[in-house]
């Protein structure tokens, strides 16, 4: 499906602003770097993560799965996702906040909201990539829906990608140990906390015997 290729290609941008970001965070929170390179990267991250990005999942590929194959949207994963880009939302606006201080608090709280940030975006990456995007893909091909209708970026939204692509090659992608990172839903914060998990959320009855009948013939 290619609107889902694209989705999951934008992450691998994405993954790498993040890590750049947080790179220059902690050189901010140190006295060092530009406010203006905090802004661009804040305007990345809204228009092209935001407004692009998760606009198309939430406008074209959410309905897709709640119309076509009566996935629920008030709970289970596409709850969680929808959840996700709300308070990363809230995050992005605290941090655009906080830098408009240049004092040694606001400096670090830009750092201290900066990693809770990276860490929701990367966990929220890694649950679309191994389970929202191709699980639900796979169910809308059950469906007969075979390709979905996105959109071409804008003027702005290209020209926030650019300007953080240029960033790139000013501060490394920083690699942060801290962060457990995996594929499925147990590697996900809301498993068992607002999630029970793809099985127990999305799978339908001919799904668990299928799963049945294949620990009875083994």
């Amino acid at each position: 499906m290619k609107l889902v290729d694209e989705l999951m290609a934008e992450h691998e941008l994405i993954e790498r602003v993040l890590g750049a970001f947080r790179t220059w965070t902690r050189a901010w929170a140190q006295g060092q770097g530009t406010v203006e390179d905090g802004r661009v990267f804040l305007r990345f991250f809204q228009r092209w993560a935001h407004d692009f990005h998760h606009a198309r999942e939430e406008a074209v590929f959410v309905p897709a799965l709640v119309a076509e194959v009566s996935l629920p949207i008030d709970r289970g994963p596409v709850a969680v996702i929808l959840a996700d880009h709300s308070a990363m939302g809230a995050l992005r606006e605290a941090i655009a906040t906080a830098l408009g201080n240049d004092d040694l608090a606001s400096r670090t709280r830009v750092d201290t909201l900066a990693l809770e940030f990276s860490h929701r975006l990367w966990h929220h990456i890694d649950a679309e990539n191994s389970v929202f995007f191709p699980e639900g893909a796979e169910r809308l091909r059950k469906h007969g829906v075979f390709e979905l209708e996105g959109r071409a970026p804008t003027d702005d939204e290209l020209a926030a990608k650019r300007e953080a692509e240029a960033l790139l090659e000013r501060f490394p992608v920083l690699f942060d140990p801290s962060v457990y990172r995996g594929d499925g839903c147990v590697m996900c914060p809301a498993y068992n906390e607002t999630c029970r998990g793809l099985e127990r959320e999305w799978w339908t009855e001919s799904e668990w015997e299928e799963l049945s009948q294949r620990l009875g013939s083994d």
